[in-house]
């Protein structure tokens, strides 16, 4: 009996402090897990946020998302969930602690034991196999979240400053049209004019004016995608609304910008770990046909001397049909996480084509407004008020030059918002490139 208590009290202390061995791919997924933890969660809590004001540029804007977003959260938790799930399927089993004992009508032995099950050779390095590709697919997950976040900061910011411009150039165009109502009346009280001219004008400000508040209104739910892209949840405040836009810098050739795509996309890189799960998979199912051991020692503390009574065992694969059932199964799991990778590459390959297409067409339009047909209709409308009041011209042909330059200061404006928001998609969700501030950049988040 002291025999078997000093074994109880014993075993226990020294198994707990077993530790398995670590293999590259495992090694690799806790140093990168190490790295990321630093910039996006230091000491397991959320970093300090960047405190947002009207003046804060767009990277304070984007670095407050990333680091405060939900979603990116959630997938960064699923990956670090992910990397330990190495550590557990190549390990051995937790051994057992046994006890037998005979009874009659006093005890007549007993024997305290341990045993421990041993997969067949390969088949823990073929589970963390699976296991590590596995994880390589939760991060590339991980990192098309930040892509995300990045990618609906960007939207919501631009479309929210495009809500901001119009209403800018509505009320700089109401105001005109204010002065434009002045001058029909003086022409009407000249008689140079009639009272329709006036009511023309009129019936433009009220259609402008109704169109500022539909703006205003439009606004709030602008604001309210903008605070959702930032992380806020309905109960924290609104956050201020940034007092000027960034623009950015031209991109890259399309031939370089495909390149990175294929290179850098984390849909991609998400679907190549799964082909590696996959062939991971058929290494561990070729690796069932290999039995299983169990080995065993009974102590029989009863006997004088203390009798030893080892044990072995092992599995018997006997049954083929699911041996075979398990092959097939993971070949074809392989099969279709290379066809979703086919297909995969050739949707981003149509996909890049109409955003590079956009953008360039974008681009020229963008060209066209703002050196030609914006600075022409400014000259147009300044002759047209000349000639209205020289009586050369009609009010409806005032109007109708003020109406022109509208359109184009509008469509302007809406062209440099859908020209951020398609580079931000060709950059972010498709070449896959970080932003300066992601946390998957080592210096993006250091003061």
């Amino acid at each position: 009996m002291k025999t078997f208590v000093t074994i109880c009290m014993i075993a226990p202390l020294v198994l707990v402090g077993c530790v398995g061995m670590r293999r590259a791919g495992e090694r690799q997924a806790q140093r990168e897990n190490a790295a990321v933890e630093k910039n996006y969660r230091p000491h397991g809590g959320q970093p300090t946020l960047p405190v947002l004001t009207a003046d804060s540029g767009l990277d304070d804007f984007l670095r407050f998302a990333l680091l405060n977003q939900p979603a990116v959260e959630s997938s960064y938790y699923d990956w670090v969930a992910s990397v330990q799930r190495i550590t557990v399927e190549r390990s051995l089993p937790d051994p057992q602690l046994t006890i037998q004992a005979d009874i009659m009508k006093m005890l007549v032995s007993l024997m305290p034991g341990i045993s421990q099950e041993l997969p067949g050779p390969g088949k823990l390095k073929a589970r963390g196999a699976v296991a590590t590709a596995e994880s390589q697919s939760k991060y590339f997950a991980f990192e098309n979240a930040v892509l995300q976040a990045a990618f609906d900061l960007k939207k919501s910011y631009y479309e929210l400053g495009f809500i901001d411009e119009r209403l800018r150039i509505n009320r700089e165009t109401l105001s005109l049209l204010k002065d434009l109502e002045q001058i029909a009346r003086s022409q009407n009280e000249t008689g140079k004019a009639t009272l329709q001219d006036v009511l023309r004008a009129q019936i433009e400000r009220d259609r402008v004016a109704t169109e500022i508040a539909n703006l205003e209104d439009s606004r709030q739910p602008m604001l309210a995608n903008f605070k959702a892209a930032l992380g806020l949840n309905s109960t924290q405040s609104n956050p201020p609304a940034p007092a000027r836009l960034e623009m950015s810098t031209n991109l890259a050739d399309d031939e370089e910008l495909l390149r990175t795509a294929f290179a850098r996309n984390p849909r991609l890189k998400a679907m190549e770990a799964d082909v590696r799960a996959a062939q991971a998979g058929i290494s561990m199912a070729y690796k069932e046909r290999v039995p299983d051991f169990n080995v065993g020692l009974i102590v029989d503390v009863k006997t004088s001397p203390v009798l030893l009574r080892p044990q072995a065992g092992m599995s018997l694969p006997i049954w083929r049909d699911k041996l075979a059932a398990e092959v097939a199964q993971a070949k074809a799991e392989e099969l279709s996480a290379r066809s979703r990778l086919s297909a995969e590459q050739i949707a981003l390959t149509v996909e890049f084509a109409e955003k590079s297409f956009g953008y360039r067409e974008l681009n020229r339009n963008l060209v066209l407004l703002q050196t030609q047909l914006i600075p022409k209709a400014r000259q147009l409308l300044e002759l047209a008020r000349a000639n209205y009041l020289s009586g050369r011209i009609d009010f409806f042909n005032l109007m109708d030059a003020q109406r022109t330059l509208l359109d184009f200061q509008m469509s302007e404006v809406e062209a440099r918002t859908d020209r951020e928001i398609v580079m931000a998609e060709l950059s972010l969700m498709i070449a896959g490139r970080q932003p300066d501030v992601s946390p998957l950049n080592p210096k993006a988040l250091k003061p």
